[in-house]
């Protein structure tokens, strides 16, 4: 009898010969998707918002979603280079220069290395006020910025440029402290602030804003990088609905109904200073701002819902972008010039 015939008892070798060949070309291609997704909800990552990483890649991980009309942009690679020697550079500066290849995050990927989406993401979250960098990507935006990683690894970057074809000029970010200040912030070269800031926020003092609402599905609230300890108001009238509930994810905290039916949430506090059922008043204390519950980073997380809807911090609030005073000009200016150098620009180039 022929020992060559199929026995249905016999090992099905040819199969296992082809879901080995299949675990092969699937563990491949995984590792070559680029960064990954954000890992979970509410972590800070190096200080570093995990949502802004989400929002520097396309929604679907692909070069369309993050180039307009389908186009295909020519790789460019970023250059890097070592700064330590360039002027106004101080030790640990590296210089990334280039155009976009499919996102953001891959574009740092390309060169950075394993900080690149931690770059990425303090990048993003720079121009998100002007940009949506998921979707308004076009042929020949290039990215300039100097970076380094801190001795306790947050990611730190003094002045960033963002060619932006859609917008036909060039966004120019300078970080610097204005005077009064509790925090430095980023700065157009007019003196313009950067980010939105909210008219009667929950936080006069805070380091910056690390997450928008819409930055990702599972995220319903904006959150304020700030220290432990920082006051933390109300911004509206109105009363103390729950204290302290869901304490596992919320951490200590506060709900205020607004007098406008709105709900407003505070998460993440250290101590507490008003009690269920309390009346209060527009700019009145309620807590501090801490790093408790579901976080690991101080911050404060501000939510508003009215119904089952979620409702945009930005939307419901008045914006302002604050102006530098005619005294600072002279001090920002030279900083201005400093962080130019430090890119390879002369003064002329602002």
């Amino acid at each position: 009898m022929r020992s060559d015939r199929y026995r249905p008892d016999a090992p099905p070798y040819l199969l296992y010969g082809f879901l080995g060949i299949s675990l092969v070309l699937n563990i491949f291609m995984a590792l070559d998707l680029g960064p990954s997704e954000d890992p979970g909800v509410g972590a800070l990552t190096s200080g570093v918002e995990d949502a802004v990483v989400a929002a520097a890649a396309p929604e679907d991980g692909t070069a369309a979603a993050a180039i307009a009309s389908n186009s295909v942009v020519e790789t460019i690679q970023p250059e890097v280079v070592a700064m330590d020697a360039m002027p106004g550079a101080k030790s640990g500066w590296a210089l990334v220069r280039g155009e976009v290849d499919h996102s953001l995050a891959r574009t740092f990927q390309t060169e950075v290395g394993d900080q690149a989406d931690a770059v990425a993401a303090v990048y993003s979250r720079l121009f998100m006020w002007d940009l949506d960098l998921r979707k308004d990507l076009r042929r020949g935006d290039a990215v300039v910025a100097t970076w380094r990683a801190s001795d306790d690894g947050e990611i730190e970057i003094p002045v960033a440029w963002f060619k932006s074809q859609k917008l036909g000029r060039t966004l120019k970010a300078y970080r610097y402290q204005a005077p009064g200040d509790a925090y430095a912030s980023y700065w157009f070269p007019d003196g313009t602030e950067v980010p939105l800031r909210l008219v009667a926020g929950p936080l006069d003092d805070y380091d910056q804003i690390t997450s928008l609402l819409k930055d990702r599905p599972t995220h319903k609230g904006m959150d304020f990088k700030a220290d432990v300890g920082t006051d933390v108001v109300s911004p509206k009238a109105g009363t103390v609905t729950r204290v302290n509930w869901n304490w596992k994810a919320n951490g200590n905290c506060v709900e205020v109904r607004y007098a406008d039916g709105t709900l407003a949430k505070f998460l993440h506090l250290d101590k507490v200073s008003v009690t269920e059922g309390q009346h209060v008043t527009s700019g009145q204390l309620l807590a501090k701002s801490g790093n408790t519950g579901r976080s690991t980073a101080p911050h404060l997380h501000y939510q508003l819902d009215r119904g089952s809807k979620n409702i945009d911090p930005l939307d419901y609030h008045d914006t302002i972008r604050r102006k530098l005073p005619a005294s600072a000009m002279d001090d920002f200016n030279k900083e201005v010039a400093r962080l130019d150098a430090m890119l390879g620009e002369p003064v002329a180039a602002r």
